[in-house]
C-alpha cells in the first residue's frame, strides 16, 4: 500500500496551501458575514485549476488520482468550510458520475466547462420524503419520444443556486424499486427546471443549497447517465467515491483546529504559566493528535483502494463516519481549550464548531454509514460461511 504523493502533487499542495492560508483564509470572516464567496476568489480558484481536480487531463482537468486529490482536499479543508463545500461538492458528487459513467459525448459536452469552473456541478438525490431512505424517491421520469419528462422536487441541494449541471435521480419504473431509478444530467436552462428558495443554514456560510423543482421538465434521452434502471447503483458509487474526499476535507479542517489549539495553548497564560503546562490541556492535544493520525491513515487507505479499483463501500462509509466524528470531537476540544474566545464569532473556532456539525448529516448521515458498514459485515460473513460449507 503506497500513500506517497507524487512530486507534482506535493508541489501543487504547497501552492494550494499558500493560496488557502494567505488568500482565502484572510477573508474567511468576510465570507461568513456576507454569506458569499467574493467573485475574485472564485476567479482565482478557476485560474489555479481547483474546479478540475476530478476531471481527466484530456478534458481540461488535473487528472489526479484519488490519493492525489485527497492531498489537495486536505489543504482546501483548512479554511472556510463554505468555500470548501462549493469546491468539494463540484469536484466530488457533482462531477465524478460523469467522469466514471458518462458517455464520450457527455464527457466532451460537459467536462471541459466543469474543469474550468464555468459549469458548476451539483448532485440531486434528496427529497422531502426521501433522504436517508433513497429508494423512496417521488420524482418521476417518463419517456416520451426522444425526451424524458421529469416531475417532482429535491431539497438541500448543495450548489443549486450557482450550478449549471445537475446529476438527478428519478423513478422510471416504480414497480422495480431500487432497479427502477435512473440518473439524468439536467442543465439549469432545460424547460420546466426551477430553482427554489435558498435555505438559511446554521453554518457553511458562502455555500448555498436550495430546493429544485421539475414541472414537465424536458430532458433529452442522450442525457441519461449510465443505463436506465441503474440510477440507484450509480448514486451509491458516486457517494462512495465522494466519501474519501469528504474525509480528507474534514481532516484538513481538523488539522487547522489542532494547529490553532497548540498555538493558543502555548501563548495563553493562566496562573503565571502557559495553559499547555496543564495536564488536561496536554491530554486534549494528545487525543486530538491521535485522532488526526487515525483519520489520516484511513482516509488515504480508502483513497488508495479507489485508485486500485477495489470495492470501497464499507471502507468509504468508515472514512465518512470517522471523518465527521473526529472533526466534531476536535472542534469541541478546540472550543474547550480556547475557553470564552472559542465561543465568540470574532474568532474562527466558533465557525469551525458550527460547520463541523453538518458533516454528520450530509452525503449520508452517521447512522446510515453504520448501517452500510453493518450490511457489508453481514455480506462478508455470509460469503465466508458459504465458502466453508461449499
Amino acid at each position: 500500500m503506497d500513500f506517497q504523493l507524487s512530486p507534482d502533487v506535493i508541489e501543487m499542495k504547497k501552492s494550494i496551501r499558500h493560496f488557502i492560508d494567505n488568500t482565502v483564509d484572510s477573508i474567511a470572516d468576510q465570507i461568513e458575514k456576507e454569506d458569499r464567496i467574493p467573485e475574485h476568489i472564485m476567479k482565482m480558484t478557476k485560474e489555479i485549476g481547483l474546479f478540475g481536480l476530478s476531471i481527466p487531463e484530456q478534458y481540461g482537468g488535473s487528472g489526479l488520482d484519488m490519493v492525489g486529490k485527497c492531498g489537495i482536499y486536505e489543504e482546501i479543508g483548512r479554511t472556510s468550510n463554505g468555500y470548501t463545500t462549493v469546491i468539494g461538492a463540484h469536484t466530488g458528487i457533482g462531477s465524478v458520475g460523469i467522469v466514471e459513467m458518462g458517455t464520450e459525448e457527455q464527457k466532451q459536452k460537459y467536462l471541459p466547462g466543469m474543469a474550468s469552473g464555468d459549469i458548476i456541478g451539483a448532485f440531486a438525490l434528496t427529497e422531502p420524503s426521501a433522504g436517508s431512505h433513497a429508494v423512496a424517491l417521488k420524482t418521476t421520469a417518463v419517456r416520451k419520444g426522444d425526451k424524458y419528462i421529469l416531475n417532482g422536487s429535491k431539497h438541500y441541494i448543495t450548489n443549486a443556486p450557482i450550478a449549471g449541471l445537475f446529476t438527478v435521480m428519478a423513478v422510471t419504473d416504480s414497480s422495480k424499486g431500487a432497479k427502477g431509478i435512473t440518473s439524468f444530467l439536467v442543465e439549469k436552462d432545460f424547460n420546466g427546471f426551477i430553482i427554489g428558495k435558498t435555505e438559511e443554514k446554521m453554518g457553511l456560510r458562502g455555500s448555498h443549497s436550495s430546493e429544485i423543482f421539475f414541472e414537465d421538465c424536458e430532458v433529452p434521452v442522450e442525457n441519461v447517465l449510465g443505463q436506465e434502471g441503474l440510477g440507484y447503483v450509480n448514486a451509491l458509487k458516486i457517494l462512495a467515491n465522494g466519501r474519501a474526499g469528504l474525509a480528507a476535507r474534514n481532516l484538513g479542517s481538523s488539522q487547522k483546529l489542532f494547529e490553532l489549539s497548540v498555538k493558543y495553548a502555548h501563548e495563553r497564560e493562566q496562573f503565571g504559566k502557559p495553559i499547555f503546562e496543564q495536564q488536561i490541556i496536554q491530554h486534549y492535544l494528545a487525543e486530538m493528535a491521535l485522532d488526526l493520525e487515525t483519520l489520516r491513515s484511513l482516509t488515504y487507505r480508502v483513497a488508495w483502494m479507489v485508485d486500485q479499483g477495489e470495492n470501497i463501500i464499507k471502507e468509504a462509509a468508515m472514512a465518512k463516519l470517522l471523518g465527521s466524528e473526529i472533526y466534531n470531537r476536535i472542534a469541541d476540544k478546540a472550543v474547550q481549550i480556547h475557553g470564552g474566545i472559542g465561543y465568540i464569532k470574532d474568532f474562527p473556532i466558533e465557525r469551525y464548531y458550527r460547520d463541523a456539525r453538518i458533516t454528520k448529516i450530509y452525503e449520508g448521515t452517521s447512522e446510515i454509514q453504520k448501517n452500510i458498514i453493518a450490511a457489508q459485515i453481514h455480506k462478508e460473513y455470509v460469503k465466508t460461511v458459504s465458502t466453508v460449507h461449499s
